[in-house]
């Protein structure tokens, strides 16, 4: 039975307190976490948006072991590599919990479609765990589409990968070759949309993928919820109104980067303390978070 990819998956941001070491600040986490449950969304991702890419072991052991105590009563996924020796270190913690899956972040690195079908095969044997592909970009698989298209489907056809994060940015996404061929080798109920909400209307309606990820929804989790519950109706008329709400967040995070943006966010929003930002990614200066404070205030009055 693979897991049921319809709905919305939130990506929160990690929120760490301000010492000299940065130290993960779970009792801020919580708060993060029940505001966007209290929203409605009971699934989430913990990833690029959590800078999970540049932490250490240590903290990814106790991030770890504190996901693991929300999992009683929500789904909750966490991400490991990018990098092959990453993923296998960071597997001893993973496999000791019962996790729904984990996502393994793309990687960037010299690879190719064998090689990677190859390590991700061996990583969710170490890690006892199924994953979820994270395809950022067309080349995630290596130069070769085509055969990065067909390891891909091997994985899902033999239940390493449960489903894929396509998150390849389109200037049209009703207009995706690369997607296209995607779901002619993979049935679209393993793909989600991983995008936010921007192209997440058109991913549900044109493409008919079963879910999506957001960011945004972080700070207005009940909004997200409600584009899901309309375009799941059919309604993308409503869909579309609903979405417009987000435009403003949105832009600032395509300008800035979408994580160092939702990081202040959340705090600027009232909902929790976050914290510094770990290298390598520079906080906002005082004039962005004077504008961002002005989207986000406007953003959560509606």
């Amino acid at each position: 039975m693979p897991f049921d990819l319809h709905g919305v998956f939130a990506v929160p941001p990690l929120a760490r307190r301000n010492d000299s070491a940065r130290t993960l600040d779970f009792d801020q986490n919580d708060k993060i976490v029940a505001f966007i449950e209290a929203g409605g969304i009971s699934r989430l991702i913990y990833g690029g948006n959590a800078f999970l890419y540049h932490v250490t072991l240590a903290e990814f052991e106790s991030l770890i072991d504190w996901l693991a105590t929300l999992t009683a009563r929500i789904s909750v996924i966490p991400s490991i590599g990018p990098s092959f020796g990453r993923a296998m270190d960071q597997t001893q913690f993973i496999k000791n919990h019962d996790f729904p899956c984990v996502m393994v972040l793309p990687c960037a690195d010299p690879r190719d479609a064998d090689g990677l079908e190859r390590g991700y095969r061996e990583i969710s044997e170490a890690a006892k765990s199924q994953l979820i592909i994270y395809l950022k970009d067309e080349t995630n698989f290596g130069s070769n589409l085509e055969h990065g298209l067909d390891s891909v489907a091997r994985l899902i056809d033999d239940g390493i990968c449960v489903g894929i994060k396509y998150a390849v940015v389109r200037n049209d996404p009703t207009i995706d070759p690369y997607l296209e061929a995607l779901l002619a080798r993979v049935d679209r109920k393993y793909v989600i949309s991983g995008i936010g909400e921007r192209p997440a209307v058109t991913h549900l309606r044109d493409w008919q993928l079963t879910g999506f990820t957001t960011g945004s929804g972080c700070i207005a989790p009940r909004l997200s919820q409600e584009l899901f519950e309309v375009s799941k109706a059919g309604d993308f008329e409503l869909a579309l109104q609903i979405r417009s709400n987000f435009t403003g967040l949105e832009d600032l995070r395509d300008a800035w980067g979408p994580a160092r943006v939702l990081h202040q966010a959340v705090e600027l929003a009232g909902i929790a303390q976050v914290g510094p930002i770990p290298p390598y990614v520079s906080p906002l200066t005082a004039e962005q978070a004077k504008e961002l404070r002005r989207v986000v205030d406007d953003l959560t009055k509606r």
